[in-house]
């Protein structure tokens, strides 16, 4: 079992910047297959950002050069830093990880982009 928990949302004005962190716990293997995805309002669930299987990085095309996906392997714990915010990132964003074929999710943290 992998248990993931989201912190670092809240609300920040447009330009601002935040960052996102999910920690891992339980039987981990390692923390490739992890990342984020965003669900704003009335939308689908989309990719945000990721390390792949291999431990290279992904990112959505709206997000590159904006967002950056990180980690600390001793923590089990993935970072997004999300600069240059827009109202359009605003969402829940939530933490997965895949292990042994299974999808994990996180219960979300929610980022909001307002003035």
């Amino acid at each position: 079992q992998v248990q993931l928990v989201e912190s670092g949302g809240g609300l920040v004005q447009p330009g601002g910047s935040l960052r996102l962190s999910c920690t891992a716990s339980g039987t981990i293997f390692s923390i490739n297959a992890m990342g984020w995805y965003r669900q704003a309002p009335g939308k689908e669930r989309e990719l945000v950002a990721a390390f792949t299987r291999a431990g290279s990085t992904n990112y959505a095309d709206s997000e590159k050069g904006r967002f950056t996906i990180s980690r600390d392997n001793a923590k089990n714990t993935v970072y997004l830093q999300m600069n240059s915010l827009k109202p359009e990132d605003t969402g829940v964003y939530y933490c997965y990880k895949i292990q042994n074929g299974i999808r994990y999710w996180g219960k979300g943290t929610l980022v909001t982009v307002s003035l």
